[in-house]
């Protein structure tokens, strides 16, 4: 048999992946398990012992008559089986399962479903928003006559030795050795309006602040990629007691390392986020935001949210996994992440 797992969606999506990946290999020990994902930091499956390859193509980006070639690679493989893993909501990704030609194809039904949408992947299961996204996706496994053999699930990176070098080098380069330290990713996904769930910029600065007078002992490393570059600069700018450090990393296994040598780790709810639940960090902190939800909260690891009372519990009102934008206005939206207060998110680092 052949499987084809597609993940399209955000990076941290595609690590809501990786215990089904292992079930499904689980399950079928000879079949061949492939991967599709869209983002080149979703690469990180490569490592994963129990896929077979790994294909990407970033399909929104790339010229269309390359990504045409690249699926018709894939319709030429005769997979047997697809599965859309959640949270893939949008119609493209069904018209890519149905372009690929699985004769089994598999996919969640969203909200915003028709009878379309139900030719494209006829074998659907309802979303459930009370489950996390991980178990969301093994209640799949019943449409292949299987079911989870594992005791338990967490989240699967595999770092190799060179990641794990590469983090060690950077803790002895800085002179970390013996320090506590505290990952911070200010950042979030930029598609649609997520970018507007982002805690502003100027409470990190003055956490950040408060931090180095109250603990100096602590060092502080800021996560992210380009997105987050100039938002780095800003604190670079404003923050010059020299416990700020700006790691640049070209791999989302090197972030994952070093993150894994933080004792705490603060964020949004964000791919990082998943990443730090993944390297089970020490103590995770997540700023509360419209778009937070059971599917998305970080799996098999403890975390401290705060709360943002702002939100007042109508979470799944301004966001869904339907493809739709947060459903309030940039200005309602700042409003809400604004009301966060630093107070509350400093006594949740130093508590």
């Amino acid at each position: 048999m052949k499987i084809l797992v597609i993940s399209l969606a955000g990076i941290g999506d595609t690590i809501f992946a990786t215990p089904l990946i292992h079930e499904l290999r689980e399950n079928f020990p000879e079949a061949t398990i492939d991967a599709f994902v869209r983002w080149e930091g979703a690469k990180m499956l490569e490592s994963n012992p129990y896929l077979n390859a790994v294909h990407q193509k970033d399909l929104g980006n790339d010229a269309k008559l390359d990504s045409l070639q690249f699926l018709m690679k894939l319709r030429r493989a005769h997979y047997d089986v697809s599965i859309n893993t959640f949270p893939q909501s949008r119609r493209d990704y069904r018209f890519v399962a149905r372009f690929i030609n699985a004769r089994t194809r598999i996919s969640h039904e969203y909200e915003t479903f028709t009878g379309f949408d139900r030719r494209l992947t006829p074998n659907l299961l309802a979303v459930d928003y009370s489950k996390h996204a991980v178990e969301n996706n093994l209640s799949l496994l019943q449409f292949l006559n299987a079911k989870p053999k594992l005791s338990s699930h967490r989240y699967e990176l595999f770092l190799t030795g060179k990641e794990k070098a590469w983090a060690t080098a950077y803790v002895g380069q800085q002179n970390l050795q013996g320090r506590r330290l505290l990952g911070i990713h200010v950042g979030s996904g930029s598609t649609k309006n997520l970018a507007l769930r982002r805690w502003p910029l100027e409470n990190y600065i003055e956490l950040v602040r408060q931090l180095s007078e109250k603990q100096r002992e602590l060092a502080i490393l800021f996560f992210g990629g380009p997105g987050e570059k100039e938002d780095h600069e800003k604190i670079r700018a404003a923050v010059r007691d020299g416990n700020a450090f700006f790691p640049e990393t070209d791999t989302f296994l090197k972030t994952a390392a070093l993150i894994g040598r933080c004792d705490v780790f603060l964020s949004a709810d964000t791919s990082n986020m998943h990443l730090a639940a993944a390297m089970v960090v020490k103590k995770q902190i997540v700023i509360e935001t419209p778009t937070w939800n059971k599917p998305i909260e970080p799996y098999g690891n403890p975390f401290t949210l705060v709360k943002n009372h702002a939100v007042g519990g109508r979470n799944l009102d301004f966001y869904r996994n339907d493809g739709q934008p947060i459903k309030a206005s940039e200005e309602e939206l700042r409003r809400i992440m604004a009301s966060v207060k630093v107070e509350d998110v400093l006594n949740a680092v130093t508590g």
